[in-house]
């Protein structure tokens, strides 16, 4: 007996501590309302579980920052780029700060009509759209890094026809292995060829009136080139003004490690600023013809990783988003009173606040 009487109390004191009361069957009244809320109630669940959902499945990059400790390897030059001007009096090569000539032997000289055919031009002038779209929402480079592989080729798709005209440009395609030091990659008059000092080009036997360095950047990449990933100075086109012209491009390299679901690779970025102008020694403009591209590289590195939602996050918010609509939409019936308007305008600024 005394057994008895201590669960009784036991189980007395348990259900006083009840935080979850039960209401009696016989004081729920279901009425068209009620049934109307619950109806607008599981609608608003659905959706917005389909939302969460869609929410779940998006990504974002994550951007890291850390000091770049590697010295020692090379750093790979990808370029592609058309000067109108004919290859035997052109030379391109690279000269760091060490003052030390990269070979060019992984550059390759191509006689190619300077002008873009109807598709050339086209493709061309949605690349520049692009890059303009770039410049003003930077988030769409996010957009990209999420896409690459699958994005359309951005390389300069081939001539659809035959040109009727002798080719008269050059076409400088190719990669280079340099020190990863700051150096000075430029395409000028004459070939290069190897100096106590540095090195020289052999210009003399090029007649001035020759000199056209007119250009189109089609592609200019640092690192490992990577499918879909669209360069600052890619499209880029210039014109020349006069024969004595020099184009300077200051670009600023920075290291970056990119993890994706689709990629994993270690390539670069790089900022660039653009200064054009006309060699006129009379007027004290003094410099040399040509195309020069003098980069640096940041001691900074980036680390760009894709991340995603864990499942358990997705499946608190879902138990809490409907948690939330069933506990707002069913304390009418639990009060056992009918939902005024005064009551049902409340419960529709809950759910307004639950959806927001």
């Amino acid at each position: 007996m005394r057994r008895l009487v201590s669960r009784k109390k036991a189980l007395t004191l348990v259900k006083e501590l009840d935080a979850f009361p039960k209401v009696p069957e016989s004081y729920v009244e279901t009425t068209a309302t009620g049934g109307t809320v619950s109806l607008i109630a599981f609608t608003v669940m659905a959706l917005l579980a389909f939302l969460e959902f869609f929410v779940y499945r998006d990504t974002w990059m994550h951007y890291e920052y850390e000091v770049d400790k590697d010295f020692s390897s090379k750093l790979r030059i990808n370029i592609d780029i058309t000067v109108a001007m004919r290859c035997q009096f052109v030379g391109a090569d690279v000269l760091d700060l060490a003052e030390t000539m990269v070979a060019s032997d992984g550059l390759h000289y191509e006689p190619v009509t300077f002008d873009l055919s109807p598709q050339q031009r086209l493709w061309h002038r949605t690349l520049l759209m692009i890059q303009d779209r770039l410049r003003e929402e930077h988030s769409l480079q996010d957009v990209i890094f999420k896409t690459v592989l699958k994005g359309s080729p951005t390389a300069l798709p081939p001539r659809e026809d035959s040109p009727s005209q002798s080719p008269a440009a050059c076409r400088i395609h190719g990669h280079l292995y340099v020190n990863k030091v700051a150096g000075n990659f430029h395409i000028t008059v004459g070939k290069a060829i190897p100096h106590p000092r540095g090195h020289a080009h052999l210009a003399a036997l090029v007649s001035h009136d020759t000199y056209n360095f007119s250009h189109r950047i089609d592609h200019l990449s640092f690192g490992e080139e990577i499918p879909g990933i669209i360069n600052p100075l890619d499209g880029t086109e210039k014109v020349c003004t006069d024969h004595n012209q020099m184009f300077q491009y200051f670009i600023t390299i920075v290291p970056t490690k990119l993890n994706t679901y689709q990629i994993s690779a270690d390539t670069n970025q790089y900022s660039v600023t653009e200064r054009e102008r006309v060699i006129n020694h009379a007027v004290g403009s003094h410099g040399v013809s040509g195309i020069f591209m003098k980069y640096d590289i940041s001691s900074l590195m980036v680390k760009v990783t894709e991340q995603h939602m864990p499942l358990w996050r997705f499946l608190v918010r879902l138990c809490g988003i409907i948690g939330g609509i069933f506990s707002t939409t069913g304390t009418h019936k639990c009060t056992g009173v009918p939902l005024g308007k005064k009551n049902h305008r409340a419960l529709v600024v809950k759910i307004i606040l639950i959806i927001l």
